[in-house]
């Protein structure tokens, strides 16, 4: 491409209208766009995106859903408009009507030298019922285009030729998400979007693939260019299958590539790479997130200057919470959930990002009060909304050997301990979070997890250590005192192969809230799972698998994984070992040394850098 029109493009990218400055920045305001009961005609409005066009016209779309709110019923394309800045939003229209059929996955971009949108969107046979589409489902890429900022669209044109390889012959899905045209380097001017698909062979899913497709012409012609391909064992397990793919350029032109990842073993539910040539390829193979806790569920990437910002669910186990996260370096590290600018505690969903002016930001979120799928919201604030950039939280040492300082959140403060100092939490916001390390998870094999905790609480929900994921269907294990219970349990979640995820636990008669030291340890181990509170044991049988399998997972005392309860009471003296402790070293006055996971005495908060 020649350096002019390279040059033209680059600023056509960033060009916006002027900044208002910014103690003027728009605080958070937000409107219902989509809702059955406010339009005629359909029964559901899922899977938004949303693109500003070279005139600063807003496209908000979403699939109109005629049937019922299933994923592969009679549904259409549709839009809404605004000139304004999403202020205020024209009627909706029908881009693209379904006939009974399945028209969606709507991944828009915006050709910035000719200011055409393009619209890319995925067909399937509809069903009369709300079941998913039977695998293999004949998926089909479809392109559309409008030249008037979305008042007239062409007639689609079928791409799967150009973008759908015949071997991805079981699932295929455009987006959906907004896609980007590239502001830089030797491949400035190219159109970006994301799509993901599945391989049928011999019965079954052989294999999941994650892909960039490309445009070098302004999208009158297709290619695919890198691709991400991993295997399904017989046993139907994976270790990985990003989807969903959202993008955003950075400063050098590299492609920040983020997906949702979906039931692989490796841990974690959201999965990133970068590409550094335009597209054509990955630098490396998707790798999950493990700490970067969301459901499993669509976001949108969207860079602002020097920071990246992801909207997602922030709840690991169920779809609500939409936060926006931040990354300061380029999506190296994400701020945690605590870090992140809470847009609404509702039940939430899909999501897309776009830029308004160099300050402002819109969001089209999928939300509800009852259900995450009642409605989809546009949200508009300010960048000066958004959480500001945190200094470093204050620790408290982990002791294990090669581990970081744990972070000490919310204020938690030293105190009178069992064995020296502990911790005081007071029940509102206090934790503390290990910083993830490949030797936290304690996988399949025994493991020892060992405590003392005072209280008097009695009453809700009292964790003392959570590790792993959470809710019915994710590994984990975790130790907490449920005093309107009148008990102490520790419980176990573990997955081996395809099968479901099963539980185990053991209770404690009493909830030990008499404002004394208790000495609580859980051990994985022949065959059990056994519970000690000072001493006296109580036993269940143990469930196999893994305890740390395809979830998020995080390290928490004091809370719990989700941040939705808090313990009220001391901790002191927490330690975790990849093996089962003898009946002797669990009796031990001094718990052995030298081989733990983690080792926390909490006699000290240091205070951050």
């Amino acid at each position: 491409m020649p350096s002019a029109l390279a040059a033209a493009l680059l600023a056509l990218s960033f060009a916006v209208p002027a900044a208002a400055p910014a103690a003027q920045a728009p605080e958070f305001t937000q409107q219902v766009l989509f809702r059955a009961d406010q339009e005629s005609g359909y029964a559901c409005f899922r899977i938004p995106a949303i693109v500003r066009t070279t005139d600063g016209t807003l496209l908000a779309f979403a699939e109109g859903r005629v049937r019922n709110c299933g994923d592969a019923a009679d549904i259409d394309i549709v839009l809404k408009r605004s000139a304004d800045g999403g202020r205020t939003w024209g009627p909706l229209r029908v881009v693209n009507d379904g006939g009974g059929d399945t028209h969606g996955n709507p991944a828009p971009v915006v050709d910035r030298a000719t200011g055409r949108v393009l619209l890319v969107e995925t067909y399937n046979t509809g069903r009369a019922d709300d079941a998913g589409c039977a695998i293999p489902c004949d998926r089909a890429p479809h392109l559309q285009y409008s030249d008037d900022d979305g008042l007239t669209w062409s007639a689609p044109r079928d791409l799967t030729a150009e973008i759908r390889p015949a071997g991805w012959n079981s699932w295929y899905a455009t987006g959906p998400v907004h896609g980007v045209q590239l502001g830089t380097g030797a491949h400035a001017g190219r159109l970006v979007l994301g799509v993901n698909a599945e391989s049928w062979d011999d019965g079954r899913v052989a294999a999941n693939h994650a892909a960039l497709v490309v445009s070098d012409d302004g999208g009158a012609h297709w290619r695919v260019g890198a691709t991400d391909t991993w295997p399904v064992a017989d046993d139907g397990t994976f270790r990985q299958k990003p989807s969903e793919v959202t993008l955003a350029e950075l400063a050098d032109g590299t492609l920040l590539v983020s997906g949702r990842e979906q039931d692989g073993t490796d841990l974690g539910h959201r999965a990133q790479t970068v590409s550094r040539d335009g597209g054509d390829s990955f630098a490396a193979p998707f790798e999950a997130l493990p700490d970067l806790y969301t459901p499993q569920v669509q976001g949108a990437l969207l860079r602002l200057g020097d920071r990246v910002l992801l909207s997602a669910p922030a709840d690991p186990d169920r779809r609500r919470t939409m936060v926006i996260r931040s990354s300061w370096d380029s999506g190296a590290t994400w701020d945690s959930v605590d870090r992140a600018t809470v847009v609404t505690r509702d039940w939430s969903g899909y999501s897309d990002l776009t830029a308004l002016d160099e300050t402002t930001v819109g969001l089209l979120y999928e939300a509800g009060t009852a259900d995450a799928r009642d409605e989809i919201r546009f949200a508009r604030f300010g960048t000066d909304w958004l959480q500001p950039r945190r200094g470093a939280d204050p620790t408290t040492p982990d002791l294990s050997p090669g581990a970081r300082p744990a972070a000490v959140l919310g204020g938690a403060a030293p105190t009178d301990g069992a064995v020296g100092g502990a911790l005081a939490f007071d029940g509102v916001d206090d934790e503390v979070r290990l910083p993830y390390r490949d030797r936290l998870p304690l996988g399949a094999g025994d493991f020892t997890a060992s405590l003392r905790f005072r209280y008097t609480a009695g009453s809700g929900e009292q964790p003392l250590l959570w590790m792993g994921g959470i809710g019915t269907r994710q590994p984990q294990v975790w130790l907490r005192a449920e005093p309107g219970q009148d008990r102490v349990t520790g419980l176990m979640t573990a997955r081996q192969g395809a099968a479901a995820p099963r539980s185990a636990y053991v209770r404690a008669a009493g909830a030990h809230n008499d404002g004394r030291w208790h000495r609580l340890v859980l051990r994985r181990g022949g065959g059990r799972l056994a519970l000690f509170l000072d001493g006296v044991r109580t036993e269940a049988a143990d469930v196999p698998g893994s305890v740390s399998r395809d979830s998020a997972f995080g390290v928490h005392v004091g809370a719990r994984m989700d941040g939705r309860a808090h313990f009220t009471g001391a901790l002191d003296d927490v330690r975790v070992w990849g093996r089962a402790l003898t009946d002797g070293e669990v009796a031990a006055a001094e718990p052995p040394a030298g081989d733990s996971v983690l080792t926390l005495p909490l006699d000290r908060v240091d205070a951050g850098g």
